[in-house]
């Protein structure tokens, strides 16, 4: 009888060993594919943060060459800083760039704009053209730097 009981009892210990030993391999491959994937969308994230840090530099070019309005690139830089968590961060290397920005970003553009009353879109031209005005050099000589940007991301 004794004998019995201890090849139940290796049976048993054979058996969940085993079982141990599957659950473990099955945890280690999720651990695995759970790895995998978060590589992939860091990747992923990188290659999206590069490509928004391209059109920066793109936009900048751009408002140098004079094939892009200051305003307009002002607005879009800002914006890419923005998705990019990075506004704060840079805002002290650009702050006239972000000044006009503050100033702007706020504004009307297509059929918001043009359904707002004659009197209200001048308002707003006139802020505009006043920042520009005031800031259009400064701005400018920043876009020689936005245009070589290459800041490392830091979160």
């Amino acid at each position: 009888m004794s004998t019995t009981v201890i090849i139940i009892a290796l049976v048993i210990i054979i058996a969940l060993a085993s079982y141990a030993t599957h659950l473990l391999l099955t945890l280690k491959r999720q651990t695995q594919a759970n790895q995998q994937a978060l590589a992939e969308r860091k990747a992923k994230a990188d290659e999206r943060r590069q490509q928004i840090l391209t059109d920066i530099r793109y936009i900048a070019a751009a408002m140098l060459e004079e094939r892009c309005e200051l305003s307009e690139g002002v607005m879009r830089i800002g914006k890419l800083f923005d998705v990019l968590s990075m506004s704060e961060q840079v805002m002290g290397d650009f702050p006239n760039l972000f000044t006009h920005y503050k100033l702007i970003r706020n504004h009307p553009i297509m059929e918001a704009r043009t359904d707002l009353p004659k009197q209200q879109r001048m308002k707003f031209d006139l802020e505009r053209m006043k920042s520009e005005a005031a800031l259009e050099q400064l701005i400018l000589d920043e876009t020689k730097h936005i245009a070589e940007f290459d800041k490392p991301m830091t979160h």
